[in-house]
């Protein structure tokens, strides 16, 4: 199974002693996989079609357990999809006004049966809150295996019902983002962080410390390879520089030769040829007379000023490297 399917198990196994969250969960689902039947102005009938096992048997528990609810079950084989459609369906209407005025839901409207929208009453509680969100990922939710990459997202039909897990994302003080997506509305999460706290405000511990475990151990790989990539580059940084300064003190030796040099210069060359691969610090240890790191730099690049100006006499251009 994948990681979203294990979240969703896992979410699946989670149920709100509280009547109103189980209303709150169970009006998500409504929004997001329901439709409704009308007939001489109220509401006939109930249903929650949907694709996934999970949000089928979730429903089903939250209308038995917040309304006593024994709801029909039924299954469709898609043969095209190769892939099986669950039918939840509250066909006594007045089971059916029961559930839809206790979760506050709109109007369904006339081309689809679905639902627009929710009233902020049913979110006004923070647990309900979460609720909410949980029942909109098991319904339209899913997220990448974060191994690989980072990526939460909640597909909607419309821009009202993104712009409300926004909004409801956003109290948790999630960066929620929305993108359409052809005909749909996509709002979700790109960091780990963010995703860490979405798993966290679902209630699903269990993947959330598997996340974390990832996190974490992508982290230690990362801090790794940036010190691994910033040594490499001073040692070739250093390379470059001895290179250079050897090619210098050449030229310089093979146009006036090294015993025109000052003493300290002289003395300086003469060391950086005998050890082509010591860095500063220990080239100064190295000469006749010890001199710190600074001092050592400074004598070089004298010696590269003056095999530039011996190479411009010269009619030479700059060094290979």
């Amino acid at each position: 199974m994948s990681f979203s399917g294990n979240v969703k198990e896992e979410l699946l196994g989670h149920i709100s002693t509280a009547r109103h969250c189980q209303i709150a969960e169970l009006s998500s689902i409504l929004l997001f996989c329901g439709r409704a039947k009308w007939g001489e102005g109220r509401i006939r009938t109930l249903k929650v079609q949907t694709e996934n096992e999970a949000v089928a048997r979730k429903c089903f528990t939250l209308l038995t357990k917040a309304f006593n609810i024994k709801a029909e079950i039924s299954t469709r084989q898609n043969q095209e999809k190769k892939s099986v459609m669950y039918t939840i369906s509250v066909d006594d209407c007045r089971d059916a006004a029961r559930v839809w005025k206790a979760a506050k839901l709109s109007e369904s409207t006339v081309e689809t049966g679905g639902f627009s929208t929710v009233s902020g009453l049913v979110t006004q509680n923070g647990c309900c809150k979460r609720a909410f969100l949980r029942g909109a990922f098991l319904s339209a939710g899913s997220m990448s295996d974060p191994k690989k990459s980072y990526h939460f997202e909640i597909v909607c039909s419309s821009e009202e019902k993104a712009l409300l897990l926004q909004k409801l994302m956003c109290d948790f003080e999630m960066d929620a983002k929305v993108v359409k997506r052809k005909k749909m509305f996509v709002v979700y999460l790109k960091e780990g962080a963010q995703i860490a706290l979405m798993l966290n405000v679902m209630e699903a511990p269990v993947a959330l410390m598997e996340l974390e475990n990832i996190r974490i151990l992508k982290e230690m790989r990362n801090s790794v390879n940036r010190k691994v990539n910033c040594e490499t580059a001073n040692i070739n940084k250093t390379v470059s520089a001895a290179v250079k300064q050897v090619e210098d003190i050449s030229y310089i030796d093979e146009k006036m030769g090294l015993d025109k040099l000052s003493e300290g210069l002289e003395d300086i060359a003469r060391t950086r040829l005998k050890y082509p691969e010591a860095t500063l610090k220990e080239l100064g240890e190295l000469m006749a007379e010890p001199i710190g790191k600074s001092g050592v730099n400074h004598r070089l690049r004298r010696l590269g000023q003056i095999a530039e100006k011996l190479r411009e006499a010269n009619g030479v251009q700059g060094g290979t490297v």
